[in-house]
């Protein structure tokens, strides 16, 4: 595939978390009274509000409640393609993580490498831009959009946007009709305020900061998709993990359905709990006005928009960042749909791609 060449194995900057206090030995998960199967578990993340779920369920202490005395170690990266790495290597068990890396992934894996066991979040993705230099799509041509990473989420996303707009880009080198620069999202916003991008493809807080910086939202992705909702974030776990391991799979599924029970039920205490978390992880706080921002365009919710996912890998084809792959057996639902029906809800679908049992 493609995608081997012009995503290889980066050392991408990752920041290792504490392992988080455990229970008492007395206690286990749920309060159950039963020990789970594994001492310790490592979770993997972004500290994007893309990845609130998993920030609030960590400030909150909702996955510790349910894992009682297995310890949560946790590990901050900046992009998929080094977490994937980590998974693979054995150091993350658990993570949070976008659609395409997860397709990647699991395709440059033959899948083998990882399934997707529940969704997270949908939407919080902008295209935001100069307004003194593009007033219209029509005025992309010739600037210099900024996009976190070459095949990521959002890169994908672009080069898709972009081609169905009329203009060439070439997908590896981001050369063409637009200039499509590949950057981290921590210095995106320096980028826009230097003049060397004149706008950027991002997810929230990043689209919100560049606001913060007198940019303008051209396009909001969910406006492309229908009913508004996309996949942006993934819960994926290492098959490893999941077969020697499921009882703690389904703990931390459990306080993944909780913290999204809790977001809902109070966003603005969920809020304050995603900011702590990342004033914690990067030691700097958000703007509230930021914060409210970008907060306000993200749904989080249990469903991994099966359906979306396959779209996004038909659009990584199309952009030509991959050949067409085999998703079948990518999720395994089986988990979660054990704990929403548990709290009375009904089971979420995979489109097909789930794996055979």
């Amino acid at each position: 595939m493609l995608t081997a060449a012009v995503l290889p194995a980066c050392g991408y900057g990752s920041k290792a978390g504490d392992s988080a206090p455990a229970a008492p030995a007395a206690q286990a998960a749920g309060g159950s009274g039963t020990r789970l199967s594994a001492d310790t578990v490592r979770i993997g993340y972004f500290a994007n509000l893309t990845h609130g779920t998993v920030l609030v369920g960590l400030e909150k202490g909702l996955f510790q409640k349910e894992l009682g005395a297995t310890r949560i170690k946790t590990q901050v990266f900046d992009a998929g393609p080094s977490e994937i790495e980590a998974l693979n290597a054995g150091s993350v068990d658990i993570g949070w993580i976008g659609p395409s890396p997860a397709i990647n992934g699991y395709t440059r894996s033959g899948g083998t490498s990882l399934r997707i066991v529940s969704g997270s979040a949908s939407g919080g993705v902008k295209l935001v831009v100069d307004p003194a230099v593009i007033g219209s799509p029509d005025d992309l041509r010739g600037k210099r959009i900024a996009t976190p990473q070459l095949g990521n989420t959002q890169d994908v996303a672009l080069l898709t946007y972009l081609a169905g707009r009329g203009y060439s880009v070439d997908p590896a080198s981001g050369a063409g009709d637009v200039g499509v620069v590949r950057a981290d999202n921590k210095v995106i916003p320096d980028a826009y305020r230097s003049g060397s991008v004149d706008g950027a493809w991002v997810p929230e807080p990043t689209a919100s900061q560049l606001v913060a910086l007198g940019a303008k939202v051209l396009l909001d992705e969910r406006s492309l998709w229908s009913d508004g909702k996309f996949v942006i974030t993934n819960v994926i776990v290492a098959q490893r993990f999941l077969t020697e391991h499921p009882d703690v799979v389904e703990a931390v599924l459990r306080g993944s359905v909780a913290a999204n029970a809790f977001i809902e039920a109070d966003p603005r205490k969920a809020k304050a709990a995603a900011d702590a978390r990342i004033r914690r992880d990067t030691g700097k706080a958000l703007e509230p006005a930021v914060l409210e921002s970008a907060w306000h365009g993200i749904d989080f919710l249990d469903d991994p928009l099966a359906g979306t996912l396959r779209a996004e890998a038909g659009h990584a084809v199309t952009a030509g960042l991959l050949e067409k792959p085999d998703l079948t057996g990518i999720y395994d639902l089986t988990l979660l749909n054990k704990v929403l029906r548990a709290r009375g809800r009904p089971a979420v679908p995979d489109a097909g791609l789930g794996a055979p049992r």
